[in-house]
């Protein structure tokens, strides 16, 4: 009955790895090419500039959508004190908890709505993400194999990549999930010590659970996306590691 959290569990924990991994992949390789650490950061910001555009700007428009009062706004690539790279930002006023809440979940949103409709109705992997579910191999890699006949597949698969390696909502965009969490879980456990468990179970888990499977679907979608990158860029980094007798750790 409540499937839907358990596959939103095994999309996200892979999308996270993936993403990690392929960056770090492809950072190492823009640096050993270009042996320039500056450059590097160039490079790789302009690689990922749709789906940075998208992040911020829906943090953007969630904040002023809520009328919460915004500052700065920048899609320059920054390298922060303790080593970590931003993309870009936008500043917005420290407000309650629910509205913090939806401007940090506000790129998952747009990012998940862009995916959904070059995924589906562009690159037409619905088909394939059905095949995974239901365990039909050969079909799946039967799939796998006619997406470059797609139409205009390479523009819709380089948009869908970079959407989706950067939709998910950095640290700082989820500084206010755990107190919402807090209350939420206060919540149910009140509604739950009153006896509304039934109802709740009844009216209340089908459409949180319809709406985990569409998260979890969106999710397997940009899991695939990665994972067809990750076998050639990883071969390529070591290629040029060879080829220039240097490596990045």
């Amino acid at each position: 009955m409540f499937n839907g959290l358990l596959w939103f569990l095994l999309t996200l924990v892979p999308l996270v790895f993936l993403q990690r991994l392929l960056h770090r992949e492809i950072q190492a390789i823009f640096l050993i090419a270009t042996r320039h650490p500056v450059l590097t950061v160039g490079l790789f910001s302009v690689l990922f500039f749709p789906g940075v555009l998208l992040h911020e700007l829906s943090h953007y428009l969630m904040a002023r959508l809520l009328r919460v009062r915004t500052g700065g706004f920048s899609l320059l690539p920054q390298v922060t004190e303790d080593g970590r790279l931003i993309l870009g930002y936008v500043e917005t006023a420290r407000t309650d908890v629910v509205r913090d809440s939806l401007i940090g979940a506000a790129p998952l949103v747009a990012g998940g709505l862009f995916v959904a409709y070059a995924s589906i109705y562009k690159l037409q992997l619905l088909p394939i993400w059905q095949f995974v579910q239901n365990g039909q191999t050969e079909s799946f890699w039967m799939g796998i194999a006619a997406l470059p006949t797609v139409n205009d597949f390479p523009l819709w698969f380089y948009l869908t990549f970079a959407v989706s390696s950067t939709m998910l909502p950095s640290t700082s965009d989820r500084h206010a999930w755990m107190p919402l969490g807090m209350w939420v879980a206060g919540i149910l456990a009140l509604v739950l010590f009153a006896g509304a468990g039934p109802w709740m179970l009844a009216y209340v888990t089908p459409p949180l659970n319809n709406f985990l499977q569409s998260v979890a679907m969106l999710f397997g979608l940009s899991v695939g996306v990665h994972a067809i990158f990750i076998l050639p860029t990883f071969l390529f980094h070591k290629f040029l590691a060879r080829l220039f007798k240097v490596d990045i750790a």
